[in-house]
């Protein structure tokens, strides 16, 4: 049976899982197969960083919009400008809803995957605002839970999808495209632009008609 990631890795003790609904009580809290002190956590936000790849703002409180590909739908490092620069941005997402790639996630058992993976810690290590599973990409909106930073949540969703996915596809190999893209938001218009464009995003790929028929969203979940 497949199993979300904190009966896995562990989380806060009492805390239950979003996906099955009980109890956790007796599992240690873990944080990527490490032991984490309760008065250390906040020591492990990284702030401005970057592993060579994009850079990243990692802080407690921020509500961010984090994107990431699978592994043969297109190369960040491909990218003329800076992938923060809107421009650029713009023609990076709309290569990617031309549907570059495999697009493995196409099969609604490997979406569904995806899903688990992004609700299976919402409430404990962030708070989902909104968010998409494309065939070739993920669009999330959430905010930051200080104690849990950016990296490790992203790496943990990426993980347990790519493991799951595999093994139901029969393969081996790199799933994901390595690190991730994120822009934080600068107040709650920011936010509501950003929400929209989510949403709207399997509109724009002329997947739906509407945002609502998207199983693989919260706007079809109630969201918008």
């Amino acid at each position: 049976m497949l199993r979300c990631w904190p009966h896995r890795q562990g989380v806060v003790p009492g805390a239950t899982c979003p996906v099955h609904g009980f109890s956790v009580a007796l599992l240690t809290m873990r944080v990527w197969h490490r032991t984490v002190h309760p008065h250390r956590q906040c020591m492990d936000h990284q702030g401005w960083h970057g592993r060579g790849y994009l850079p990243h703002l990692d802080q407690p409180g921020l509500t961010q919009f984090v994107t990431f590909r699978l592994a043969d739908a297109g190369q960040l490092a491909g990218a003329r400008l800076p992938p923060q620069h809107e421009v650029e941005w713009q023609r990076m997402d709309d290569e990617l809803d031309l549907g570059q790639g495999r697009c493995h996630l196409k099969d609604p058992r490997h979406a569904d995957l995806v899903v688990e993976a992004l609700r299976c810690f919402d409430g404990v290590r962030y708070r989902l605002r909104a968010w998409v599973v494309m065939p070739n990409h993920v669009h999330v909106l959430m905010d930051q839970v200080r104690g849990h930073p950016l990296g490790q949540v992203v790496g943990s969703w990426k993980s347990w999808a790519a493991r799951n996915i595999n093994a139901d596809a029969g393969r081996a190999g790199r799933l994901w495209q390595p690190d991730y893209f994120d822009r934080f938001m600068r107040d709650e218009g920011d936010v509501a632009r950003t929400v929209a464009y989510i949403h709207w995003n399997p509109v724009k790929a002329g997947l739906v008609d509407s945002a609502n028929q998207w199983r693989w969203s919260s706007a079809w979940e109630g969201g918008g």
